[in-house]
This record gives structure tokens, C-alpha cells and sequence, in this order.
């Protein structure tokens, strides 16, 4: 399931190839940002890795926001009319502290800390209600997946073997998410374009998150084909 739901948003992209050549224009672009999402209010037991009360004791930690640098690829069709489809992918290319636990009390004796790292990937209906030579805006919505990614990182200290640093893959979580947003893009040649864009996605059942809703801005640098 994690494969075909890594893999999907690019075969949907490939697959739209044959359509753009008969069509009115055909986007590719890479782009940089960033993504939000408040803390949850309940904490992390440091030992079971369930939900506890913040205060209630010692081994209950408080767990991170989400406010990450993303990187994304997509690309967009308009089909008729300047409508189409547009299919994008955001992750964390880095991994972030999502939680700390104390070595008293999570059973390994050391520090060790969780990691998380954050991917979206959506499928959207595209309209541009105006298009210029220089410039268009574009809005959007549609549907995708939230996959969140965690890992266990701990260090242990021997006399044979000094200070080991450790990191394994924990687990990962599958979250429906509906999206909408908007885009201007500024083209500085013919072809080039820069696309400042907004972007709300609600996420089903984001409960390692204080909310279902996350934003993300991200700045696009694409190339487009066909007509203006």
C-alpha cells in the first residue's frame, strides 16, 4: 500500500503526457515552501507511545508542531477552456523532532527521540479565470493523501564501542485529505514561469496534530508548453 501510494501521483503525471500534446498547454514545474499544522493538546506517554494528559506525569512529553521546509514536483494540464488537471507531490526533506523522551522513562535508558517527516500528494481540478501573456491565476481543489512517516532515534555508550548512534523506521500513518487553493504565475520568458501558490489541505483523522487543517505556501519554477 505505502508503494503504490508513493508512486500513484507520478503515474497519473505520465499518463496525462498523451493528452497534453493534443492540448492547449502542459506545465511541469519543481517548487520550495513551507507547511503548518498546530501542536496536538494531548502528549505522548514516553514508554507505551500513547496519548496522555499534558501534566498528568513525568514520562508524558509534549509533541511538535508542524512548521517544516517542503519540496514538491507536479505538473498541470488545461484540456479546454483553460480547465484541466493538475497532480502535485510535498515532503519534508528533512525529518523533524516530533517528540523527546526522557531516558528515565522510555524503557531504553537512553535519550531517544521520535522523528517525523510529512508527504502530500494531490490530485486537482485546475481552472484559470485569467490568463495573460505575462500572467495567470489559477485556482484549484481536489483530493490526495497526508503519509506520515516516523522513526526511533537513540544512542547507547559502551567502553568496546563508545558512543553508537542509532535511527530505525518506526512505522507510518495513511490520511485521506481534500484540498483547495490558488496560484499566480509569473512568466519571465516565454516559456519559464515562477508561481507563488496557497494551499489549505483538510486531513482526515490528523490526530498527531493538533488540527485537521495544514497550509502550505510554496514558490513553483515551471516550464510550460503550448498556448498561453
Amino acid at each position: 500500500m505505502r508503494q503504490i501510494c508513493r508512486y500513484l501521483p507520478l503515474s497519473l503525471l505520465l499518463s496525462l503526457f498523451p493528452v497534453a500534446n493534443a492540448q492547449s498547454q502542459f506545465d511541469i514545474n519543481l517548487g520550495f515552501g513551507a507547511a503548518q499544522a498546530k501542536a496536538a493538546s494531548t502528549g505522548l506517554d514516553s514508554y507505551y507511545l500513547t496519548n496522555c494528559a499534558i501534566g498528568s506525569a513525568p514520562s508524558c512529553v509534549s509533541t511538535s508542531s508542524l512548521n517544516s521546509f517542503m519540496l514538491g514536483f507536479g505538473g498541470t494540464v488545461l484540456i479546454k477552456h483553460n480547465v484541466g488537471a493538475m497532480i502535485d507531490f510535498t515532503t519534508q526533506p528533512a525529518q523533524q523532532t516530533y517528540a523527546t523522551l526522557p531516558a528515565a522513562y522510555n524503557g531504553t535508558g537512553y535519550p531517544e527521540t521520535i522523528n517525523s517527516r510529512s508527504t502530500f500528494g494531490d490530485f486537482d481540478v485546475v481552472a484559470q479565470p485569467v490568463s495573460g501573456k505575462r500572467a495567470a491565476l489559477r485556482v484549484f481543489g481536489g483530493i490526495g493523501i497526508d503519509n506520515l512517516k516516523f522513526y526511533e532515534n537513540t544512542s547507547s555508550t559502551t567502553a568496546l564501542t563508545g558512543t553508537q548512534n542509532y535511527s530505525q523506521y518506526a512505522g507510518s500513518s495513511n490520511h485521506f485529505a481534500a484540498n483547495f487553493g490558488a496560484g499566480v504565475m509569473i512568466y519571465v520568458t516565454d516559456h519559464m514561469f515562477i508561481e507563488p501558490q496557497f494551499k489549505a489541505h483538510w486531513v482526515n483523522n490528523l490526530t498527531q496534530f493538533g488540527t485537521s487543517f495544514v497550509t502550505e505556501e510554496t514558490v513553483w519554477i515551471g516550464y510550460s508548453w503550448g498556448n498561453k
